[in-house]
């Protein structure tokens, strides 16, 4: 963790816990479900329950505020499909891939709201912009202008072998946040990552060969 996170956590006002309440009971709703398993359903808790001062930990703060940043990269990789792929298949997990993750990103911005925390800047989408290369499964700026730059084949070749590294990181960070977040909605969001990337991964490397 940054000093500088740890200096937002310090002087965050106490009253961040009341409004916290409201504003998590406005986003955590109606955001659309995960293919497999989504935190967005009507039972799910963060649909039903809002955020309580003491409900999170460290790890839970970092596990949001760092896959919000790698949920919007793997948005910004599956919007070049569109009109870069040559492959349907691509095309559609791309696409699926987008519909998961662009309401995950809405819930734990959420979350970090109602903890009185940052929510990253979106930096995706900016040319030569490293968003947070210390991440696991992270494209380098130079990485996402080559896929950028590439069409046809060549763009489904290196796309299917970027996600498939990308949902490793994340895989990797939701196992951590399992291991040592404390907010249940935190934790079963882990559990899908785990459970939707992991199927991905496989579909992803069939297609490699």
């Amino acid at each position: 963790m940054t000093a500088r996170r740890k200096l937002i956590r310090r002087t965050a006002l106490a009253a961040t816990a009341g409004v916290a309440a409201l504003v998590l009971a406005a986003c955590g709703g109606g955001d659309g479900g995960h293919d497999m398993g989504s935190m967005e359903s009507d039972s799910s808790p963060s649909a039903s329950a809002p955020a309580k001062a003491g409900d999170h930990n460290d790890a839970d703060i970092d596990f949001a505020t760092e896959m919000v940043q790698h949920h919007r990269q793997a948005v910004d990789m599956a919007d070049l499909a569109a009109d870069r792929a040559s492959s349907q298949e691509v095309k559609d997990l791309a696409t699926k891939i987008k519909g998961a993750q662009d309401p995950e990103i809405r819930t734990m911005s959420g979350w970090l709201t109602s903890w009185g925390e940052e929510v990253p800047a979106d930096m995706s989408g900016m040319e030569g912009h490293d968003m947070s290369p210390g991440m696991p499964g992270m494209m380098s700026g130079e990485d996402m202008d080559k896929l950028r730059k590439a069409s046809g084949a060549e763009f489904d070749e290196m796309f299917l072998e970027m996600m498939v590294e990308h949902h490793e990181g994340a895989i990797e960070m939701a196992r951590t946040e399992k291991a040592d977040g404390k907010y249940s909605p935190a934790t079963k969001l882990a559990d899908d990552v785990i459970t939707a990337q992991t199927a991905e991964i496989e579909q992803m490397n069939k297609r490699l060969g």
